[in-house]
């Protein structure tokens, strides 16, 4: 019995031309390239059409890998009995190849670069919206951002992946302000960029949730209270300033983020954050020796945070002197929580977790690192009670 005629291999990527067996006027299935899922599997696709001939296969997958054809073109294909299949083959792919060259010239040509895509946005947000002025230190921190996004300045915007954003992060040199201004402009770019047609949605989303500064905050510069100091403000704890200190002090939030901080008393613990990635949304559980201010702040007030950032900055001050401790920022009770987890032997990882800091490189962590909230608790509790 002979053996069916092997016709050349086609390219990877380019579609297949199935053989579906005898008996049938057009007995070749042709395939367009195969599409994948999220795990990697393949998605089955319907023929594009039924063919007599396999060269003609060869034809339908050409038109339609170079987007000129329509249904019905096979019938207008005739294919002679003495047309070399390779040769054919070769033809058909450098005139495919040709229509694709030209194709991703122009689309290059069209394609802006992220210095263009930058210049429009820049434009939108400080030309275009009337009546809304933004400060001189919006402008400067943009154009700072900008500046710093050099390599990939020349590159079209199209193109660019997280990898390719992200690098420029990891390795710049500069202080981790000017890191922040980085990812925020890289943020706003990608908020702009698809409604103008300059990159997918999907793509978008993506960087915007995982671009991140993934070294620690270095110019969170600040001096915790000592153990004295804090014996004080125990001493004083029913001082309206002093109890929110406290609170602060014992769970390591950024001021301003005890405007929207979740608080569930059910539960026992806080949920919120501000500035990076890793540190919105942490949870950290509600250390008993606070419980008891939380309470009673929540029941007075119905918040933590009563007054502005800038008006308890002020208040602080004054009462911080009024009980004879020296001056200490909000941003200083932060650092006291570090210093207090670090003290009383809190497991490295979930300290980091609580402050909100990254993990870095360590992907372990960053990626599988899981902890509940009562394994968190058993932590925190290592804080003794009025210190």
């Amino acid at each position: 019995m002979p053996r069916r005629k092997k016709h050349p291999k086609l390219p990877n990527g380019y579609g297949q031309i199935r053989y579906l067996g005898k008996g049938r006027r057009n007995p070749y299935g042709v395939y367009p390239p195969a599409k994948y899922d999220e795990e990697g599997k393949a998605i089955s696709q319907p023929a594009i059409c039924y063919t007599d001939e396999w060269l003609k296969g060869v034809g339908v997958l050409t038109s339609y890998k170079a987007g000129t054809y329509k249904p019905g073109d096979e019938r207008e294909l005739a294919i002679d009995d003495n047309t070399d299949e390779n040769i054919f083959v070769q033809k058909m792919l450098a005139d495919y190849n040709k229509i694709q060259g030209i194709e991703s010239e122009k689309k290059e040509e069209k394609s802006p670069t992220f210095s263009e895509v930058y210049e429009e946005f820049y434009k939108f947000k400080f030309e275009s919206k009337k009546g809304k002025k933004l400060s001189y230190s919006s402008h400067r921190g943009i154009r700072s951002g900008f500046n710093n996004c050099e390599p990939v300045h020349d590159k079209p915007f199209a193109s660019l992946t997280l990898e390719d954003l992200q690098q420029i992060i990891d390795d710049c040199k500069l202080k981790h302000s000017s890191l922040e201004l980085i990812v925020s402009l890289i943020k706003q770019m990608y908020r702009y960029a698809p409604a103008h047609g300059y990159c997918d949605e999907t793509m978008a989303a993506y960087i915007i949730q995982h671009i991140e500064i993934s070294i620690a905050d270095d110019d969170e510069n600040g001096i915790p209270f000592t153990e004295d100091e804090l014996k004080i403000l125990w001493k004083n704890k029913n001082d309206d300033i002093v109890e929110f200190i406290l609170i602060m002090c014992y769970s390591g939030y950024r001021i301003s983020a005890y405007e929207n901080l979740k608080i569930d008393l059910d539960n026992k613990y806080f949920q919120g954050g501000v500035k990076t990635q890793a540190g919105k949304n942490r949870i950290v559980p509600i250390h008993s020796a606070v419980l008891p201010l939380v309470k009673h702040r929540l029941k007075k007030y119905g918040c933590l945070l009563t007054v502005s950032d800038g008006a308890f900055r002020e208040r602080m001050y004054i009462t911080l002197k009024n009980i004879k401790i020296e001056k200490h920022t909000p941003q200083d009770c932060r650092h006291t929580f570090s210093y207090l987890c670090e003290k009383y032997k809190i497991n490295e990882n979930d300290r980091k977790r609580m402050l909100g800091h990254s993990f870095g490189k360590d992907i372990t962590n960053k990626v599988y690192g899981h902890r509940d909230i009562e394994e968190l608790r058993v932590e925190i509790e290592k804080i003794p009670k009025n210190v």
